[in-house]
């Protein structure tokens, strides 16, 4: 598998707002965490379209360990590709980082490569992400459903309400934005679970934006003018839910998360977790609190990142080219980062 020989080679930083002082933790949570995005997001990309959803992921999530191990902290998965005895790579409680018992201690969210079957199949909208925090301020969310209502920034405290209809939801934000219903798009999974409510927004006359997969860059969306996406609605994983929230945490919004349950087996590991309170509606700060970061690394072509790309210089090297973001809760820092990353030519295709 092809892997970057440094991962930030030729860095180039195109856009920084709202900069603000950095110490030792900052640096391992703001800068570095974009070294873990970047090398799960170059190993996966070989996979693109090869049709092989469980290679394309089996690369991210080894290229992401590698990575971590050259970070100095001391960091916890809170959120990862399942238990230790389900998931042999990144699983939750899993030790990471490169200074264990010695280096600033972090809780990680996780998700090496969001959207397996569209890297499978060549679509967008596929990522690598991670969320970070001090410990203790991250939701430990069980590999669950989590229904969820999102919106931008900029509208009145608590608008929106998992507890509510959809309609109603709809109507609130309609009205402090000063539109009618009908004006009000809505990205929502396109899957047969979300068919009533489909229909609901639709009999509002709302335009709904089905996406096939990639519920984390479909909850972003509502953060972005030019997506004309007002709200995201729908039931997805809780583990991406928790990524969202932490990336709306750093540039604005609300978001309501509800956990769902099919069975006793799936309480019982909400349980094991600490989650006691299996009814309750989850807002931003309890799912992502303190000074979260959120990164991520484009593998395909979407909305929120270009995707990566291979070319050859003239020298014969092989460059991979990513497009990644990375954002601080606490200064509303954003930046967005194009990497060039030279790949071992032993190890090029």
């Amino acid at each position: 598998m092809n892997t970057p020989t440094d991962s930030t080679h030729g860095t180039d930083v195109l856009a920084v707002k709202d900069e603000g002082q950095e110490n030792a933790v900052d640096r391992v949570l703001v800068l570095e965490m974009v070294r873990v995005t970047e090398a799960a997001a170059v190993a996966a990309a070989q996979l693109i379209g090869r049709g092989d959803e469980k290679a394309a992921d089996a690369a991210a999530v080894e290229a992401m360990r590698r990575a971590f191990d050259n970070l100095y902290m001391d960091g916890t998965v809170v959120i990862g590709e399942g238990e230790r005895d389900e998931a042999p790579m990144l699983y939750i409680g899993e030790k990471v980082g490169g200074a264990p018992g010695k280096g600033p201690k972090i809780d990680i969210a996780l998700d090496p490569l969001e959207g397996t079957t569209i890297t499978a199949k060549a679509g967008p909208n596929s990522l690598a992400v991670l969320a970070a925090a001090e410990e203790g301020c991250l939701l430990n969310a069980p590999d669950v459903y989590m229904d969820k209502l999102a919106v931008g920034p900029g509208l009145p405290a608590d608008i929106i309400d998992l507890a509510k209809s959809a309609t109603e939801n709809v109507k609130a934000v309609a009205a402090a934005k000063d539109k009618d219903p009908s004006d009000i798009n809505v990205c929502v999974l396109d899957r047969p679970r979300h068919a009533s409510l489909i229909a609901e927004l639709r009999a509002l006359g709302c335009g709904v934006y089905l996406i096939g997969d990639g519920d984390v860059a479909g909850v972003i969306a509502v953060t972005d003018q030019d997506t004309g996406i007002d709200m995201y609605m729908g039931q997805g994983g809780a583990p991406e839910g928790v990524l969202a929230a932490a990336a709306l945490r750093c540039v604005g919004g609300q978001f309501n998360g509800r956990l769902v349950f099919r069975n006793d087996d799936e309480k019982a590991r909400a349980r094991k977790w600490g989650i006691t309170d299996l009814d309750r509606i989850y807002k931003l700060e309890d799912l992502a609190g303190g000074d979260c970061i959120f990164a991520a690394t484009g593998v395909t072509d979407g909305s929120l990142l270009a995707g990566v790309k291979k070319r050859k210089k003239s020298t014969g090297a092989t460059i991979m080219t990513t497009e990644s973001v990375v954002m601080r809760a606490s200064s509303g820092t954003v930046r967005w980062i194009r990497g060039e990353h030279r790949i071992s030519p032993h190890k090029a295709g």
